[in-house]
């Protein structure tokens, strides 16, 4: 992946998720999802869901990923390494995943 532009606006993966029921396969995406990260440049926050979520809705867990571009936010997610680790926890928390764009850098 190419180093971002400094006039490419970022982009946000928005992750709603219940709590994981397993442990493992928790683990196991972690562990491939770290170079995946790496490769987009993505830097994940997670935030306090008790604060941030008005309808939680059965989501216990709210984080944010913040790419470069919405290229690469767009392009990480269709990944296939992605699709790949993703499947560990999809059985086993309940998620729902949006991807927006952030505003231009101001000038």
């Amino acid at each position: 992946m190419p180093a971002p532009d400094m006039q490419t606006s970022p982009a946000y993966w928005l992750i709603l998720a219940s709590e994981v029921g397993d442990a493992a396969a928790q683990a196991r995406y972690a562990a491939a999802w770290a170079p995946i990260a790496e490769r987009y440049q993505a830097r994940v926050q997670v935030l306090d869901a008790a604060r941030v979520l008005a309808e939680p809705d059965g989501h216990a867990r709210v984080l944010t990923v913040a790419f470069p571009s919405l290229e690469a936010a767009r392009a990480c997610h269709g990944d296939p390494a992605y699709q790949a680790a993703v499947a560990h926890v999809l059985p086993v928390s309940r998620r729902a995943l949006l991807i927006l764009p952030g505003e231009p850098p101001a000038a």
